[in-house]
């Protein structure tokens, strides 16, 4: 049976490409501050925005209206969807964390161009401002972890035969399941590690598993979303009604 994939929104292109830049921009911007190179706010939280903007409004319709069960995959609606709009939402809280305080550190008199005092300033504050969206991040980590195995265990995420370069593998469909799976539990394995890494007296080695997972993850989720627009295109054209 050929699908018409012509007929709903698939868009978990850009959503790809979002997840994993924010997931490398948290890391650049903790390596940023471990090397008191944090100066001028207002750029990362703007950076931290785009991203954050775009997972939540199409993960939030996704969430809502379900448009990949009008083609047969309404289990995708939730494992994309859902995980989507969390992330995007959590990425929004950080950037209007950080405008808020470059608006106070402004205020207070600091200089941003400075950006050893801000990245200071910052460093001793940031762990508590966050730490209460670590907990709701942590409990998103869980639920990618079951998603991982869910994956495995009902073989998901292989690509139809119509679909080029990932549609080679569609009579191999462990493959996929096992890769795709793979990138939402090491990033489930890292949001749990978060809680632990924020605390005071913190093992280092936390922060170190939680940037070499999400370095990966990161990595593999912008090229994966980036080969996808090609893919995706070439799916959508090969099952259009002649």
């Amino acid at each position: 049976m050929v699908i018409d994939w012509s007929v709903t929104e698939v868009y978990n292109t850009i959503m790809a490409v979002s997840t994993g830049v924010g997931l490398l921009l948290i890391l650049r911007f903790g390596s940023h501050l471990a090397k008191q190179k944090v100066g001028q706010l207002e750029g990362w939280a703007i950076g931290f925005g785009i991203p954050g903007f775009i997972l939540t409004i199409t993960g939030a319709h996704m969430s809502f209206t379900w448009p990949l069960s009008k083609i047969g995959f309404p289990f995708d609606d939730i494992i994309f969807g859902e995980p989507s709009l969390a992330f995007g939402i959590l990425l929004m809280a950080v950037s209007i964390l950080l405008w808020r305080k470059s608006n106070l550190y402004l205020r207070q008199g600091i200089n941003m161009d400075d950006s050893k005092i801000v990245s200071n300033t910052l460093k001793k504050e940031l762990p508590y401002l966050i730490k209460p969206l670590s907990y709701f991040a942590a409990a998103m980590g869980l639920a990618l972890i079951s998603i991982a195995f869910a994956g495995i265990r009902f073989q998901l995420f292989a690509a139809p035969p119509e679909e080029p370069i990932s549609g080679n593998f569609a009579d191999y469909p462990m493959l996929e399941a096992t890769f795709m799976s793979g990138l939402f539990a090491i990033i489930g394995i890292g949001a749990v590690l978060f809680p632990f890494a924020l605390n005071k007296n913190a093992n280092p080695n936390f922060a170190k598993v939680i940037k070499f997972l999400w370095t990966i993850a990161g990595i593999a989720f912008v090229l994966f979303g980036a080969m996808n627009y090609f893919t995706h295109i070439g799916l959508i054209v090969n099952t259009m009604p002649k």
